[in-house]
């Protein structure tokens, strides 16, 4: 789904609750010019169950997106959190070290924030390589340090804060990359929406209605939601992203520390 673009899934929805319900209108049709006693109540019953476990699917999507996308936002504050704690707990390392420290932490933020504003493939590739090779040097420092004193309670302090900023990242390259919506539910989810459409249109025809005249209503509605549970499922490059504040505040406040 990640390759589709949101108004292509949202006109692309359109069309197919619009076809679905054009075909099963013209079935409809077609068998009430052959039998006048087709009943609509069984056609009633089915559309009913139908549209009722489509609906269900959708409630279900769209749970598991929504809590993931807390757990992004909750990923972020904490690991500028994170990211505040070492940056103070470095004022225990010698000067050379917490200068160096400090300076890797800054640049570590602004790629950071970066990642948000720019989320196009290319750029959390490098995003990614970048913060890697940033946790290695900072960890190649704490390690300087634990070894001149291995029972040192601040170089742990400091140690721990870094443990910490780490396992936040690989948290959120979990959260953000490979946390996805399964195959199987969207094809679940887009087959029970063609079968309820298409049973809507049965039912109307047996009926003896005319065409449903709030199809393009029905359309747009289920368009809107299945949408916005797209966009809210590729948060590296949905429309809806990612509140990013914490880490503009700590690159801030980073900047003033500096002056």
């Amino acid at each position: 789904m990640d390759v589709i673009p949101i108004w292509l899934v949202f006109i692309g929805t359109v069309v197919i609750v619009v076809g679905s319900i054009e075909v099963g209108y013209r079935v409809g049709r077609a068998a009430f010019a052959r039998c006048k006693g087709e009943k609509e109540s069984p056609a009633s019953v089915m559309s009913q169950s139908l549209l009722a476990l489509a609906a269900f699917m959708l409630a279900f999507a769209f749970g598991v997106v929504a809590n993931r996308f807390e757990a992004r936002k909750h990923l972020v504050r904490l690991e500028a959190n994170a990211i505040g704690t070492a940056w103070l707990r470095a004022e225990f390392l010698s000067e050379r070290d917490r200068n160096s420290s400090r300076d890797l932490m800054r640049k570590y933020v602004d790629v950071r924030v970066e990642l948000h504003r720019n989320t196009d493939p290319e750029n959390l590739k490098a995003v990614f390589n970048a913060s890697d090779r940033t946790h290695s040097r900072l960890w190649e420092i704490a390690v300087k340090n634990a070894r001149k004193d291995l029972n040192s309670p601040v170089v742990a302090l400091y140690v721990e804060s870094l443990n910490e900023l780490f396992d936040i990242h690989g948290l959120r390259v979990n959260q953000g990359l490979r946390a996805r919506i399964a195959g199987g539910i969207w094809i679940s989810l887009v087959s029970l929406l063609v079968l309820g459409m298409i049973s809507v249109g049965y039912q109307t025809a047996i009926a003896g209605s005319s065409r449903p005249r709030a199809r393009a209503i029905l359309a747009v509605s289920f368009a809107l939601v299945i949408s916005l549970i797209a966009d809210l499922d590729r948060p590296g490059g949905g429309t809806i992203g990612v509140p990013y504040q914490p880490l503009t505040d700590l690159q801030t406040w980073m900047s003033s520390q500096a002056e």
